[in-house]
C-alpha cells in the first residue's frame, strides 16, 4: 500500500458556508427533490417562516405573505425588522442572532442561530431586506457569499422580506409540492390564532386554534364532539373514533413535531391515566387510546429539538435557565418537567370536563371496553398461532434477524445501527435469499412471506389474527402487545416489480394502514426501489430505475450497449444487490396526508369499486412496451 502522508496541510478549517454546503444534512436533514414533506426545500421555507412567526408571537405583525413561483420563494412579515446594522451578520454568520436573548424572543422555534444561515448557504441566490422606521437595509448573496448590500430610505411598513431560490446543485430537479406547503401554512394558522398567512394570494386564518385543525382534518367520524381545552402554555384536543391506531398531531412553539417527542409521549400517558382514574378501573393504556384522534401544542422556553429539522422534541423541562448569583456562582433554575406539566394539566382539566359533560362518559367507556375485549380475543388467537408455528420451526425459517434493534438501546453498541435498523418484507425464497446474502447483518433483518397474504380490508380482525403470515410478521416486528415495542426503525416492503409483486405490496400496506396506521404516520414504513434495468458496455455499468434513466444511459454509453430488464429481485445477484440496500438505498416513504380518510383509501384500492379502480389504472398504467422502450 502506498504511504499516505498525514501532515499539518491535511488539517482544514471549514467556514460556516463551506461546512453547511459540505454537510447539509446536519442543518436541514435530508436534501431530496420536494416529493417528500421532510425534504430540505420545505425545511428551508419553514426556517424563514418560523422567524416571522416568532415576531408575531412577540406581538409584532399580524400578517405573513408567502409567494412561491417557479421554485423561488419570498416571505414578507410585518414585525420589527432585523436591526439594520446587523442584517448581514444575522443571515450569514453562524451562531449569530437575537434569539439568544430571551428578553427579545421568549418562546421561539429557532434558538441556535443556524436556520437562516443554512437557507442562505444552500440557495443559488438569497436576498434579505429589513424595513425599520423609514429606513431599509438589504443584502444579496450567492450560495452564501455576499455579493452586494446597501441602505436607503423607505416608505415600506416595518418588517422583513426574504427571497431565495434553492440551489439546484444541492436539490437536483426540485419542485415545491404546493399540497405540502398549504398544509404547513394551515398548521401555522391553527397554532397562531389571529395571524393571517397569505400563500400565493390565498389567506388562511383560524379562530378556534387546534379545534379547527382537528375538525377540518377528521379522517373518520368522531364518537363525540372533540374536547378542546386551553391553558397558558398548552392546548389539547381529544376525541375517539372507530378506526384503529392513534392519530395525534403535536406541536412545540408552533413547530409541527411530526415525530413527536417528550410532549406527545406525556400527552398519551396523561390521557390514559386520567381515563383510568376517572372510571376507577385498571384499563390498559392501549385500550384507552385505541381510535384516539386529537392534538397537543405546548410553548417551551429554549426547546431542545432532536436535529435541525426540529421534528422531534427532546426537552425534559418547560424551561431551564443558567445565571450567576450575587457571589458569581453559577446557578440553574428549571421549570417543571414536561411530563409532570402535561400530566397535571390533563388530569385536572380533562377530569373536570368529563364531570361536566356526562353525556360523553358512557360513549368513551364503551369504546374502551370494546377495544379491551377485541385485544384480549386477538391476543389469545395470536399466541396459539405463534406457538403452533414455533413448534414446527416455521418462525425461524421466515425471519433472518439482525444483531441490533431499534428499541434495544442497552445492548446496541452502535447507535447509528440502531437508527438504521430495518426489516425487509419480501416474498419467496429467491428474493429473500438474495437480500439475506447482501444485507448488513448488523442492522438489516429479512422477513419472507409465503405467497399473497390475506386481504385485511375484506376480513374481520379475528380472521386476520388467525392468518399465519401476518401473525408471524407482527411477532417479528415486536408489536403484539404495544406498538411502542417496534424492533426496527424502518419497515421496508421489497417486492418484485411485476403484477404479483405489486399486489403483494398492496396487501401488506393494507394491513399496516388498517390496523397499525401510526407506523405509517410516524414514518416507519417504506417501499424499496430497485433498478428496472442494467445498462452496460465493456467499460461501465449503470443501473436505471426508469425508462427515462435507461434512455440517458444508452445515449451516453453509446456503443456496444447491453440492456437487461430485471423482472424480479431474485434476478439481481447478491453482489449487485449490496449497492441497492446500502447507504444510498432508494426508498419511497409511505404516508397518509392530513385530511385523508383511511377507510376511503382502502375502499378505493382494495374494495369493490371495480370500475373506478379500472379507470384509475388505465389513466396511470405504463405498458411493458413503454418500460422496455424497445425503440432504443
Amino acid at each position: 500500500m502506498a504511504e499516505l502522508n498525514y501532515t499539518d496541510e491535511n488539517i482544514k478549517t471549514l467556514e460556516g458556508v463551506e461546512h453547511i454546503r459540505m454537510r447539509p444534512g446536519m442543518y436541514i436533514g435530508r436534501l431530496g427533490d420536494g416529493k417528500n414533506p421532510e425534504d430540505g426545500i420545505y425545511v428551508m421555507l419553514k426556517e424563514i417562516i418560523d422567524n416571522s412567526i416568532d415576531e408575531f408571537a412577540m406581538g409584532f405583525g399580524k400578517e405573513i405573505r408567502i409567494t412561491i413561483e417557479d421554485g423561488r420563494v419570498s416571505v414578507r412579515d410585518f414585525g420589527r425588522g432585523i436591526p439594520l446594522d446587523s442584517l448581514i451578520r444575522a443571515v450569514s454568520i453562524l451562531n449569530t442572532g437575537g434569539k439568544f436573548d430571551d428578553k427579545v424572543f421568549k418562546k421561539s422555534v429557532g434558538l441556535n442561530g443556524v436556520g437562516t444561515k443554512a437557507v442562505n448557504a444552500l440557495s443559488s441566490d438569497f436576498k434579505v431586506s429589513s424595513f425599520r422606521d423609514g429606513q431599509c437595509s438589504w443584502a444579496e448573496f450567492e450560495r452564501g457569499v455576499l455579493k452586494d448590500s446597501g441602505k436607503a430610505e423607505s416608505r415600506e411598513k416595518n418588517g422583513t422580506l426574504v427571497s431565495f431560490t434553492p440551489d439546484s446543485l444541492m436539490f437536483d430537479g426540485y419542485a415545491y409540492d404546493m399540497k405540502f406547503v398549504e398544509n404547513m401554512v394551515k398548521n401555522y394558522s391553527y397554532l397562531k390564532k389571529g395571524l393571517t398567512l397569505t400563500l400565493n394570494g390565498v389567506s388562511y386564518r383560524s379562530e378556534n386554534g387546534l379545534l379547527d385543525l382537528v375538525n377540518e382534518n377528521l379522517n373518520e367520524e368522531p364518537l363525540y364532539p372533540p374536547i378542546h381545552i386551553e391553558g397558558e402554555d398548552i392546548e389539547i384536543v381529544l376525541s375517539h373514533c372507530n378506526a384503529y391506531g392513534e392519530n395525534i398531531a403535536s406541536f412545540v412553539n408552533g413547530q409541527n413535531t411530526i415525530h413527536g417527542g417528550t410532549h406527545l409521549a406525556a400527552y398519551k400517558e396523561a390521557v390514559a391515566k386520567t381515563l383510568k382514574d376517572f372510571f376507577k378501573k385498571n384499563y390498559e393504556p392501549a385500550d384507552c387510546r385505541q381510535g384516539i384522534i386529537g392534538a397537543i401544542s405546548i410553548q417551551i422556553q429554549e426547546p431542545n429539538f432532536e436535529g435541525q429539522a426540529k421534528t422531534k422534541l427532546g426537552s425534559n423541562y418547560m424551561w431551564e435557565k443558567q445565571y450567576q448569583d450575587e457571589n458569581g456562582a453559577l446557578k440553574v433554575d428549571i421549570g417543571p418537567t414536561i411530563r409532570s406539566y402535561v400530566n397535571d394539566f390533563v388530569s385536572k382539566n380533562l377530569d373536570n370536563y368529563l364531570h361536566i359533560h356526562q353525556e360523553i362518559v358512557p360513549v368513551i367507556e364503551e369504546k374502551i371496553k370494546a377495544s379491551q375485549q377485541e385485544r384480549e380475543e386477538i391476543s389469545g388467537i395470536q399466541k396459539k398461532v405463534r406457538e403452533r408455528n414455533r413448534r414446527s420451526s416455521v418462525y425461524n425459517k421466515k425471519l433472518r434477524d439482525c444483531r441490533f434493534h431499534y428499541n434495544d438501546k442497552i445492548t446496541a453498541k452502535n447507535q447509528e445501527d440502531v437508527e438504521n435498523s430495518s426489516i425487509f418484507i419480501t416474498e419467496g425464497d429467491s428474493a429473500s435469499g438474495t437480500i439475506t446474502k447482501a444485507r448488513n447483518a448488523n442492522c438489516q433483518a429479512v422477513f419472507s412471506l409465503r405467497g399473497k397474504p390475506i386481504n385485511c380490508y375484506k376480513e374481520s380482525r379475528k380472521k386476520v389474527a388467525e392468518n399465519e403470515e401476518l401473525n408471524l410478521l407482527v411477532s417479528a416486528l415486536g408489536i403484539e402487545d404495544n406498538i411502542q415495542n417496534l424492533r426496527y426503525n424502518n419497515i421496508i416492503v421489497a417486492t418484485d416489480a411485476d403484477d404479483d409483486g405489486m399486489h403483494i405490496r398492496m396487501l401488506v400496506l393494507t394491513f399496516f394502514m388498517k390496523y397499525y396506521p401510526e407506523l405509517i404516520r410516524d414514518g416507519h414504513v417504506h417501499i424499496l426501489q430497485t433498478p428496472l434495468f442494467r445498462v452496460r458496455n465493456k467499460k461501465e455499468t449503470r443501473y436505471c430505475y426508469s425508462s427515462e434513466e435507461k434512455a440517458r444511459a444508452v445515449s451516453q454509453l453509446k456503443t456496444g450497449v447491453e440492456i437487461t430488464r430485471f423482472k424480479g429481485l431474485g434476478e439481481i445477484s447478491e453482489n449487485e444487490f449490496v449497492r441497492f440496500i446500502g447507504p444510498d438505498m432508494r426508498l419511497d416513504d409511505v404516508s397518509i396526508a392530513d385530511g385523508e380518510s383511511i377507510s376511503s383509501i382502502l375502499e378505493f384500492y382494495m374494495g369493490d369499486n371495480t370500475l373506478d379502480r379500472q379507470n384509475f389504472i388505465r389513466r396511470n398504467l405504463r405498458s411493458e412496451e413503454e418500460l422496455e422502450d424497445i425503440n432504443i
